[in-house]
C-alpha cells in the first residue's frame, strides 16, 4: 500500500492511497476458491463447480466485496498508522475507473477533518457561586390550598334559585361556558373550548376574563375583550387584544375541602404532615434543579473562556444549520426572540455562527475531559434513562424501548446528556464552589433561567 499526503491545512487532511492489483487479485481468487468449495449448481457435484463458471457467476459481486473491504481496511490503517482522530467519517473517493475489473492498481483518495488537540485547563482555578433557595413554609401552605382547590366539588345552582336571589354568577362561584377567541376577527389556535369551568374572581384565565363573567346567567351570550399579558407563554399572542364569544351553560357553587388528614389520604398520603413533606420535597427538587442549571451554565461559561482551540468546520457547519433552521421556523411562526427582530440576516448569521462554534467547542472539550478521565455511561445508567424516557408514553413503554434500541442515534441522544452531566459533576468536584442562599424569586428570575437553559 502506498500512501501520499496531498493536503495538510489546519484540521484538514487529504491522502491518496494505492493498493496493488496483485494483492486484490489474490484476495479475490482466495474468496472465489472458498466459495467454489461449497457451491451447489445443477449438473455439478457439490464443491466441483469449475472456477471459470464460479468467476462468471460471482466474480463481479466478489470483486465489489473485496474492493469494499480493502478500501475500509486501508483507510483505517492510514488513520491508525498516523495516530489520526477524525472528527467525522472520512470521505473516500475512488480514482481508478471500473475498479471491479481489477485491471490496474486501485487508487482512491481519503479526505477528513481531525479532532483538534485539546489541552485541558486547570479545573482547580475555577471559582463558582451556587445560588440556592430553601422552601418557604408559606409557599407550602399555598400549594396545599391549591391541592384542596383541585379536589373541590361543584354543585349546580338551578335557574329558580338564581332568579329568586336576583343576581347572576357571584364571586367564588364557577361558571361553565363555551367560548371562542378571535384576534382581529379571526379565530386563533387554542382559543376555543367547550364546558370550560371559570371561577368568578379566580386567576386561572387571562387577567380580566373571569371578572367580566360576574352577573351572567345560564343561557346568556356575550362578547368580552381582554388583552394577553406581554409575557404570555405564546409569543404570537403576547400583548395582543382578543375578543371571546361566550355562551353560559350553568353556574355552580364550589365546595373546597379543608387541607387536612382526610384530603391527604384521598390523594395517597398517610396524613397531612406526610403530604406537607411531599410538597416540600417537590418544591425543593425544583429549586435544586434551577440551582444546578445556573451553576452548570456558569461552569460552561468559565470553560469557554479557558478554551481556545479550532473547531472542525464541518461540525460547526452542521450545528449552525440546525440552529438556523430553528430560527427560520421561529421567524415564520413569529416567535423569534424580540432582540433578533431588528437585525438583518448577515448579522444574525454571524451571531448564530458564533453560538454554533461555542457549542461545538464545549462539546469537544467535555468529550475530551470524559475520554482522558475514563468517564463513561454504564449500560445500567443508559437503560434507566431510556426507561424513564419511555415512561413518558403510558401504555407504549415496551414499544418505545424497542424503538430506542432499533435506532442507535436515538439512544445516543439519551446517552449524550448523561455523559455531559457526569463530566460536569467531575469538573465541579475539582472547582471551588461557594453556596449562596437567595430567595426563591431570585433563583427563578426568568431572564437568567432562560439564558441558563
Amino acid at each position: 500500500m502506498q500512501v501520499t499526503e496531498t493536503l495538510s491545512d489546519g484540521l484538514k487532511r487529504n491522502y491518496t492511497v494505492v493498493l496493488p492489483v496483485a494483492d486484490l487479485e489474490t484476495r479475490r481468487t482466495e474468496r472465489l476458491t472458498s466459495l467454489g468449495k461449497t457451491l451447489r449448481l445443477p449438473g455439478f457435484r457439490p464443491g466441483k463447480v469449475p472456477m471459470p463458471i464460479v468467476k462468471q457467476r460471482y466474480g463481479t459481486a466478489v470483486s465489489a466485496e473485496i474492493l469494499d473491504e480493502s478500501v475500509n481496511e486501508a483507510t483505517q490503517k492510514v488513520l491508525s498508522d498516523r495516530g489520526l482522530r477524525p472528527a467525522q467519517q472520512p470521505k473516500v473517493n475512488l480514482v481508478t475507473e471500473n475498479p471491479t475489473a481489477m485491471a490496474a492498481d486501485l487508487e482512491f483518495s481519503v479526505e477528513l477533518e481531525l479532532l483538534p488537540d485539546i489541552t485541558l485547563p486547570d479545573f482547580s482555578t475555577i471559582a463558582l457561586t451556587r445560588l440556592k433557595a430553601e422552601v418557604n413554609p408559606e409557599a407550602v401552605d399555598k400549594a396545599l390550598t391549591q391541592i384542596a382547590k383541585y379536589n373541590r366539588t361543584l354543585e349546580p345552582i338551578d335557574a329558580e334559585a338564581i332568579e329568586s336571589r336576583g343576581t347572576g354568577a357571584a364571586m367564588g362561584e364557577v361558571v361553565t361556558i363555551d367560548f371562542e377567541g378571535k384576534i382581529d376577527g379571526v379565530a386563533f389556535e387554542g382559543g376555543a373550548a367547550t364546558d370550560a369551568d371559570v371561577e368568578i374572581g379566580g386567576a386561572d384565565f387571562i387577567p380580566g376574563f373571569a371578572e367580566q363573567l360576574e352577573g351572567v346567567r345560564p343561557g346568556d351570550t356575550k362578547t368580552i375583550t381582554v388583552t394577553f399579558p406581554a409575557d404570555y407563554g405564546k409569543a404570537d399572542l403576547a400583548g395582543k387584544e382578543a375578543t371571546f364569544d361566550i355562551t353560559v351553560k350553568k353556574i355552580s357553587a364550589q365546595t373546597i375541602p379543608a387541607a387536612d388528614d382526610d384530603l391527604a389520604k384521598k390523594i395517597g398520603a398517610e396524613d397531612l404532615n406526610a403530604l406537607r413533606e411531599m410538597v416540600t420535597s417537590r418544591q425543593q427538587q425544583e429549586f435544586d434543579g434551577m440551582s444546578r442549571m445556573r451553576l452548570k451554565k456558569a461552569l460552561l461559561d468559565a470553560l469557554t473562556k479557558m478554551s481556545d482551540f479550532p473547531v472542525p468546520p464541518s461540525i460547526a457547519d452542521q450545528e449552525f444549520e440546525q440552529i438556523w433552521q430553528q430560527f427560520e421556523a421561529a421567524r415564520t411562526a413569529g416567535t423569534q426572540d424580540e432582540e433578533d427582530k431588528g437585525k438583518d440576516d448577515e448579522t444574525l448569521r454571524s451571531e448564530y455562527r458564533a453560538i454554533a462554534e461555542r457549542r461545538v467547542r464545549l462539546g469537544l472539550l467535555l468529550a475530551e475531559i470524559g475520554r482522558i478521565n475514563n468517564i463513561t455511561v454504564t449500560d445500567q445508567e443508559l437503560d434507566r434513562a431510556l426507561y424513564q424516557r419511555a415512561m413518558q408514553y403510558p401504555g407504549q413503554e415496551m414499544q418505545m424501548l424497542e424503538f430506542f434500541r432499533k435506532y442507535p442515534q436515538l439512544t445516543n441522544s439519551v446517552r449524550g446528556p448523561l455523559l455531559e452531566d457526569k463530566v460536569v459533576d467531575f469538573v465541579l468536584e475539582l472547582a471551588t464552589v461557594t453556596d449562596t442562599i437567595v430567595t426563591p424569586e431570585e433563583l427563578a428570575k426568568d431572564d437568567d433561567l432562560k439564558e441558563a437553559a
